[in-house]
């Protein structure tokens, strides 16, 4: 069983973040959002019309990633593929206006990938997407640039999305910790084993459950977990367990258990991005592992409470400590 997760995050550890350089690689994306109200049904298709008021757009994918760690003090390099298009027009703007490094690999023969979001009454109704696999040229040349930024990291993170941008991450991997840096994976899909030597994975409970079939009690849970540590010669898997908390575990250590922070969970888009950018600045800033728990579960607490993409502050997560 899990022990619990005694945290010793303080207001001067959140201070330890700030400047902590993180390389953060992956599929970025433009999250795009129309409001409008909902008035009628239509006579075509017994669908809802929506009239159009308002729209929006905020980075999503690798890019929130490295948005939340500048959000949360630390320093942001994003590699990343877009296509040369109006969206990567976008895209390219929203970077431009933070304090992310941003170097983005512009591919004219892919569309940059853009999920748009159709709301009413802050109510989700339909998301359509936009998005195709890159060229395995562009993926050299973005693999190029990654090991000629690791000299500037002090942590890494891959935010895999599916996309086909990570399709080589044991390479990158290895490349990183070679150089003796920590490196986060978010991770997508079927097939863990190219996140093989990660420092920590991040998988939310329906994606472990994807690769590590279900489980019916915690000791199974437990059974699965060493098993998936020992597979992938991981030194770290976060479960991410939605109103259960999170779980960390550790190859050869107690498992350590936070439990759900949020008092209001208003939208879960991109919580994921807000905890592994979290992590990655702990980690970097030599947190012990239940600090660096906490601070992740209390970042993931703030920013589920809030609409769409969205960043914790380190102010946020200080008014958070005193409400602990």
């Amino acid at each position: 069983m899990a022990e619990g997760s005694v945290s010793t995050l303080t207001a001067a550890d959140l201070g330890r973040l700030a400047g902590l350089r993180v390389l953060v690689i992956g599929d970025a994306m433009l999250d795009r959002y129309w409001h409008g109200a909902v008035d009628r049904i239509s006579p075509e298709a017994p669908v809802p019309v929506v009239a159009v008021s308002s729209s929006e757009e905020r980075l999503g994918g690798a890019a929130n990633v490295a948005r939340n760690v500048v959000a949360l003090g630390g320093r942001a390099r994003l590699l990343a593929v877009a296509g040369r298009d109006e969206a990567g027009d976008r895209l390219a703007d929203l970077l431009a206006e933070t304090a992310i490094e941003a170097q983005l690999l512009r591919d004219a023969q892919q569309p940059t990938t853009l999920k748009l979001r159709v709301l009413s009454r802050s109510q989700q109704l339909i998301r359509l997407d936009f998005e195709a696999r890159p060229a395995v040229a562009t993926l050299t040349q973005l693999q190029q640039a990654f090991h000629e930024a690791l000299d500037w990291a002090q942590a890494v993170v891959l935010s895999d999305y599916g996309k086909g941008t990570l399709s080589q991450a044991e390479g990158l991997i290895g490349a990183a910790r070679a150089r003796g840096l920590m490196v986060v994976v978010d991770p997508k899909g079927h097939d863990y084993h190219r996140y093989r030597g990660a420092s920590l994975l991040t998988p939310n409970r329906a994606e472990f459950t994807t690769v590590a079939g279900p489980w019916y009690s915690e000791d199974e849970l437990h059974g699965k977990a060493a098993d998936w540590l020992a597979r992938l010669a991981v030194d770290r898997l976060l479960v991410t367990r939605s109103e259960q908390g999170m779980t960390l575990f550790r190859a050869g250590r107690p498992a350590l258990h936070d439990p759900a922070r949020a008092r209001e969970v208003f939208d879960v888009s991109g919580a994921g991005d807000t905890v592994v950018a979290a992590l990655a600045l702990a980690l970097a800033a030599g947190l012990e592992d239940p600090a660096a728990v906490h601070l992740a579960n209390l970042a993931a607490g703030v920013v589920v409470g809030k609409l769409g993409t969205a960043t914790a502050t380190v102010e946020e997560l200080a008014h958070e400590l005193e409400r602990d």
